[in-house]
């Protein structure tokens, strides 16, 4: 009989925690000796042996990967992976993988992206606010709200999140344009709406809303700074459900307080949870939203299923999906 692979399960208490933990230990075979934690260092022993670590938005170091030293797979419960130390998985011969093609994600954060945006052009919040205040504010109102309809729609990362996204865009008579390292197929073009793609500071300043779905990098970190902020046209809006760092945010918050922008959409932020210093929470003409793009209860569910079957095909001898670094 064969030893058990051991995989330690890292769910952090904003995510869920042990509670969520024990719902994923239990998608696992039998003969997977899963231990659930809430930070990688909380139990020394599970690390060391771990085979594989499933990780969910819980940061994996360079200290982690020393210490784990039959460690093969490191399996981030995301499509992002900004969290694991790349370079020191690469030295220490540990895979690093996410769950990206299997497209768990990407139904919630296009509706959460849409939901930011209609909640922008709608003014839903100062509406929302105003009658509660026992404000009857249409007059004061209705000369910001705005349709989406005709409007043009800047895709940055025209993945499966992105194309999502795109699909949802042609059903409200959007333009779609879109920039990324490489164009996508002539077809997929043509099926979302004849989608151009754009040198990122051109598609900057023809859209009327912007909205990322780019993995955060190096290359990518504080992707819209100052200058690309500058870019857009003062009638723009930004939504990010992606990652916070991809927005310088303090030059973000200069944009809305000295009115170049007309508002902007967040879900992510840097870091998460944000401190109460974020600038963003107190700037005019924001909708913010707790990293809630990937966590609806099928979305969840979606997740912890592909990154179980990625884990356990892996453990049993196949080649794990969607490899990164």
């Amino acid at each position: 009989m064969s030893a058990p692979r051991n995989v330690l399960a890292v769910i952090p208490p904003h995510i869920g925690g042990r509670a969520a933990g024990a719902g994923l230990a239990a998608l696992f075979p039998a003969g997977t000796r899963v231990t659930v934690v809430e930070s990688a260092n909380e139990d020394p022993a599970a690390l060391r042996s771990a085979h594989a670590l499933v990780t969910a938005l819980a940061p994996v170091t360079a200290g982690h990967l020393a210490a784990a030293v039959d460690l093969e797979l490191v399996q981030c419960a995301s499509h992002g992976f900004d969290y694991v130390d790349l370079a020191a998985a690469r030295e220490r011969g540990v895979r690093v993988c996410t769950i990206a093609s299997s497209g768990a994600e990407g139904q919630n954060v296009a509706e959460q992206t849409f939901a930011l945006m209609l909640a922008l052009a709608k003014r839903l919040i100062p509406a929302h606010t105003a009658l509660v205040e026992a404000d009857w504010a249409q007059p004061r109102l209705q000369g910001s709200l705005t349709e989406l309809s005709g409007k043009t729609l800047g895709i940055v990362g025209l993945g499966h999140i992105g194309q999502q996204v795109a699909r949802r865009a042609v059903a409200f008579d959007m333009t779609v344009v879109y920039a990324g390292r490489h164009r996508v197929a002539a077809e997929t073009e043509e099926r979302l709406g004849g989608a151009r793609r754009l040198p990122l500071d051109e598609l900057l300043r023809v859209s009327d809303y912007v909205t990322l779905h780019t993995p955060l990098t190096d290359a990518t970190r504080h992707l819209l700074d100052a200058r690309r902020l500058g870019l857009l046209k003062p009638t723009a809006f930004v939504v990010n459900t992606a990652r916070g760092a991809l927005i310088d945010q303090d030059a973000l918050a200069d944009a809305l307080q000295q009115g170049a922008l007309a508002g902007a959409g967040l879900d992510v932020f840097d870091p998460e949870p944000p401190t109460s210093q974020l600038r963003l929470l107190k700037a005019p003409n924001v909708v913010l939203t707790p990293h809630t793009a990937g966590v609806t209860r099928e979305t969840l569910v979606r997740i912890a299923l592909a990154a179980v079957r990625n884990v356990s095909e892996f453990l049993t001898g196949g080649e794990p999906r969607d490899l990164v670094g």
